[in-house]
C-alpha cells in the first residue's frame, strides 16, 4: 500500500514491544524506527528490521515520522517526554495517572499547538476504552451509577512505578477486584464503596536485601498508586519472579446500574479479559495513531482525549464500507 502511515516507537519496554508485535496487522501502517535512551543503542534487540535510534537524535527524524507512539511510563517518562515530542511529531500515549490527566492534557495541548501537531493522550483501555464505556453508560442511563473494577491482572503503570524505587531490581503488581463488592452491585444495590473496598493490590518485588523495609514503606505510601489501597508486598527471588511472574494478563469490568421509566431496573456491563495487557494496549494505541494522523491531515492540532475522536477515524474502511458492514 502506498503512502503508509510512518510510525515511530519511543521506549522499548513491554508496551513498545507490544506495538512492534501488533503493527504488522495494520496494512496502512509501517514501523520506521525505534527510539531508546539506552547506550549503546546496539544493546536494544528488536525483532523487525528498522533502525534503533538514540533519543538524543530524534530531531533527525522530524520529517520521516507521521506519528510517534510514546511507550514510556506515566510516573516519570511521559510528563517529561510527552511535551518535548509533541512539539516535533503527532503523538499518541497511554498516560494513566487518572488524577493528573487534566494537568497533563493542558501541558500537552500547549506543546502540540505550538507546532501544529496532534497529540492523543491517555489512550488505552483504562483510561481509554473503559472511559468511553463510562461516558456512554452514564449518558444512556442518567438515573444510575457506574462502577469500574480492574483485574485480576498486572498494571503496567503501577509496576513501572514500583520499578522506579531505588533498590528495586524487578517488580510486578496485580490489581485484585473485591468479588463481594462486584456482586453487591450486580444484585442491584448501590453501595457507596471506597477505593479500598473495591480493590486490593498485590506486589511481587525482587530487591536488594538491605532495602526491603524502606521499599515496602515507599510502595505502600505512594500517592495516586498505592496509598488508598490495602497493599501486600511480597519479596521473592529472581528465579521465582522469572518462573511465575513474567506474563502480562489483565482485564476488568465497567458496570452501570440505572432505572428507566418509574420502576424498571436496567444494567449495562462491559468486560475485558486480556492474556496480554501490553499487546491489547498497543492495539488501541495503533488505531488511535491512525486517527491522530487523519486529524492532522484535516488541519486539527492540540491535545485530545479518546472522547474527542470520531469512531470512523479508527477504521481501515471508509465511511460507506463501515456503515454497510458494521452498522
Amino acid at each position: 500500500m502506498a503512502n503508509k502511515i510512518q510510525i515511530g516507537i519511543c521506549g522499548y519496554g513491554n508496551l513498545g514491544k507490544g506495538v512492534e508485535s501488533e503493527i504488522a496487522k495494520h496494512s496502512d501502517m509501517e514501523l520506521v524506527a525505534v527510539f531508546t535512551r539506552r547506550k549503546p543503542v546496539s544493546s536494544v534487540k528488536i525483532k523487525v528490521d528498522v533502525p534503533i535510534v538514540h533519543i538524543d537524535d530524534v530531531m533527525d527524524w522530524k520529517e520521516k515520522i507521521d506519528v510517534m507512539i510514546l511507550c514510556g511510563g506515566s510516573a516519570n517518562d511521559l510528563p517529561v517526554q510527552g511535551p518535548v515530542f509533541a512539539k516535533i511529531f503527532n503523538t499518541v500515549d497511554s498516560f494513566d495517572t487518572h488524577a493528573k490527566v487534566m494537568d497533563y492534557l493542558k501541558t500537552m495541548d500547549k506543546s502540540a499547538k505550538s507546532s501544529g501537531n496532534v497529540s492523543l493522550i491517555s489512550i488505552g483501555w483504562d483510561p481509554g476504552m473503559f472511559s468511553l464505556m463510562r461516558l456512554y453508560m452514564s449518558a444512556i442511563l442518567t438515573n444510575g451509577n457506574t462502577h469500574t473494577f480492574w483485574g485480576k491482572g498486572i498494571s503496567q503503570g503501577h509496576s513501572d512505578a514500583i520499578r522506579g524505587i531505588v533498590g528495586v531490581q524487578k517488580a510486578i503488581q496485580y490489581t485484585i477486584p473485591v468479588e463481594s463488592a462486584m456482586q453487591r452491585i450486580r444484585n442491584g444495590e448501590n453501595p457507596a464503596l471506597t477505593t479500598r473496598e473495591k480493590h486490593t493490590r498485590l506486589c511481587y518485588v525482587v530487591a536488594e536485601d538491605s532495602d526491603k523495609n524502606r521499599i515496602e514503606r515507599e510502595i505502600k505510601e505512594m500517592p495516586d498508586y498505592f496509598s488508598d489501597y490495602d497493599t501486600t508486598v511480597n519479596f521473592i527471588s529472581h528465579d521465582e519472579f522469572m518462573a511465575e511472574h513474567t506474563k502480562m494478563p489483565h482485564g476488568g469490568n465497567v458496570i452501570h446500574m440505572g432505572q428507566t421509566g418509574f420502576e424498571n431496573n436496567q444494567s449495562m456491563e462491559f468486560v475485558l479479559k486480556l492474556d496480554s495487557n501490553p499487546e491489547f494496549t498497543a492495539s488501541v494505541l495503533l488505531i488511535y495513531a491512525k486517527a491522530a494522523y487523519r486529524l492532522s491531515k484535516m488541519g486539527e492540532s492540540g491535545a485530545k482525549t479518546i472522547f474527542d475522536v470520531p469512531p470512523i477515524l479508527l477504521s481501515e474502511n471508509d465511511r460507506d464500507e463501515a456503515i454497510k458492514s458494521l452498522l
